[in-house]
């Protein structure tokens, strides 16, 4: 049975968001956290605020 998202301290800089969606899908956390911020950059801040829901509801 495949769990739901979880965040990755161990592996987490700030909150985990970045490393636990990277584990989720199978990708590198580097390139996780480069498109974050490209993503932060090209709209305005409301990825932040989606980061931040996350890191605040997320277990």
């Amino acid at each position: 049975m495949k769990q739901g998202f979880r965040k990755n301290r161990r592996d987490g800089v700030i909150f985990g968001v970045c490393a636990g969606m990277a584990d989720q899908f199978g990708f590198d956390v580097l390139w996780t956290r480069v498109g974050f911020v490209a993503l932060t950059l090209l709209g305005f801040g409301l990825p932040l605020l989606l980061y931040l829901a996350v890191a605040i509801l997320a277990p």
